[in-house]
Formats: C-alpha cells, structure tokens, sequence
C-alpha cells in the first residue's frame, strides 16, 4: 500500500505531526497504516510514538514530555541520544541556512 499523497512530504509530515500532538498511540497506528507506512497487523506502539515526537522539530512544546516518558519506561540511552541531537546547531538546517553565505559563522569573505 502507498501514501496517497505519494512523493508530497510536506503534507505527510503536517499531517503526522498534527497526530502526534495528540499523544494518541491508537490514533498514531491508524494514521501509519492508513498512510501505508505500517503493517495492518502491527500494534500499536507507545514506544515509537514518543520517539517520533521527540525527533520532531516541529513539536518543541512536547519535548520535555517525550523525554520524560523514555527516561522512565526504561529507553534511558534513546532519550539521551534525541537531546543530544536536537541541541546540535544546524540541525535541521539547510546547509548554510543560517549564515548567508558559505563561510561560515563569524568569517568574512576575502576582499580582492
């Protein structure tokens, strides 16, 4: 089974996002599958629901929650891991996104 906005992520990405500000396991499973990126037959997953949330750019306001829920149901080194990832500068960036032009941070271009 495909997407049907097969090839169009942005939509996708919105429309997952909006679901996973829910906090809804149920509601998350029957999103996937309808968008054929799970199995019919798979269960739904808390685990992953809070993984997805806290990788998500997007869901910055549930981010302390979704740690917190890893922290304590034992998915400690994951927590860790997306916390790390998400205080990284650039991520998520574009490369050169914040700069305007490809120097990088605090260089000048040379004058000729």
């Amino acid at each position: 089974m495909t997407s049907t906005n097969a090839g169009d992520t942005r939509p996708f990405r919105q429309r997952l996002d909006d679901t996973l500000r829910r906090r809804d396991p149920a509601a998350l499973r029957e999103f996937l599958v309808a968008e054929g990126q799970w199995p019919e037959d798979s269960s739904s997953d808390e685990f992953a629901m809070w993984m997805m949330i806290a990788g998500s750019p997007a869901l910055p306001e549930l981010h302390a929650e979704a740690d917190h829920w890893l922290m304590t149901h034992g998915h400690e080194a994951d927590a860790r891991l997306i916390a790390g990832n998400r205080t990284k500068p650039g991520r998520g960036q574009a490369p050169g996104a914040s700069h305007g032009h490809r120097g990088g941070p605090g260089k000048r271009p040379r004058p000729r």
